[in-house]
């Protein structure tokens, strides 16, 4: 946990320290002089292997020493970059963030109509938490930590401002149209799609075990997808 060798980084000062190693990489002999001369890329190695340590291993669990040997940089460059451990780790929830926001964007729901819309971003919810299982174990271990990290991230905080304000606008266009009712908070309305989509990816070995139920097949998979929605559209319903 507390693995450092400075002060941590503040997420916003990420891209400063991304151009001042790669201006000590210009004087910087050796090897990290090489590792350092594409610092977006040196970064990006460091977050999709930090991803899937943290996702499986958790804060605690995971180790810098193992987050290097399987990158292109060292383990004083992964701190020169991101300062600690901990600054890894919300670098890593920052950009899991950024990435399922920057696909919601590119859904145009503001082009179609309020129940296709709506149907449209429930069901790229489902399919996203389903293919990306380290979103959903980053989220269960942030949770345990009581969401203290992301707590600190205003970088997270903005990230999130889009998407219900996409729901809000989706969900005005509906009742302005009389296909939703007027009474429901779209923050509320978030956190109903959220949870309906956390848990088909998070509880599906225990549900699965539990009840007999195989959840992974095309067919199963596709069934309650179809659900997921339905449920979503009938609660808007007047």
């Amino acid at each position: 946990m507390n693995e450092m060798v400075q002060k941590p980084s503040k997420p916003g000062d990420v891209r400063a320290t991304r151009q001042r190693a790669a201006r000590e990489a210009a004087i910087t002999p050796g090897a990290d002089r090489v590792r350092v001369n594409d610092p977006d890329r040196t970064m990006a190695n460091i977050l999709q292997v930090a991803t899937a340590e943290f996702a499986d291993k958790g804060l605690a669990g995971a180790r810098i020493d193992e987050i290097a040997a399987l990158t292109s940089t060292s383990k004083r460059m992964i701190y020169y970059y991101f300062g600690s451990k901990e600054g890894l780790y919300v670098a890593v929830l920052e950009e899991a963030y950024r990435r399922i926001r920057r696909i919601e964007s590119e859904l145009h729901l503001e082009d179609l109509a309020p129940e296709q819309a709506l149907r449209t971003l429930v069901g790229f919810t489902v399919d996203y938490q389903l293919a990306n299982p380290d979103f959903i174990r980053l989220v269960m271990n942030e949770n345990m930590h009581r969401g203290e990290f992301i707590s600190k991230s205003a970088t997270i905080q903005e990230l999130n401002i889009p998407v219900i304000h996409a729901v809000r606008d989706v969900y005005q266009r509906g009742v302005a149209a009389g296909v939703f009712r007027p009474d429901v908070d779209p923050v509320d309305l978030h956190m109903s799609i959220s949870a309906l989509c956390f848990f088909n990816e998070a509880n599906r070995h225990t549900f699965g075990a539990i009840f007999k139920r195989s959840l992974d097949t095309p067919a199963a998979t596709a069934q309650r997808r179809e659900s997921i929605i339905e449920m979503i559209v009938r609660f808007l319903r007047p």
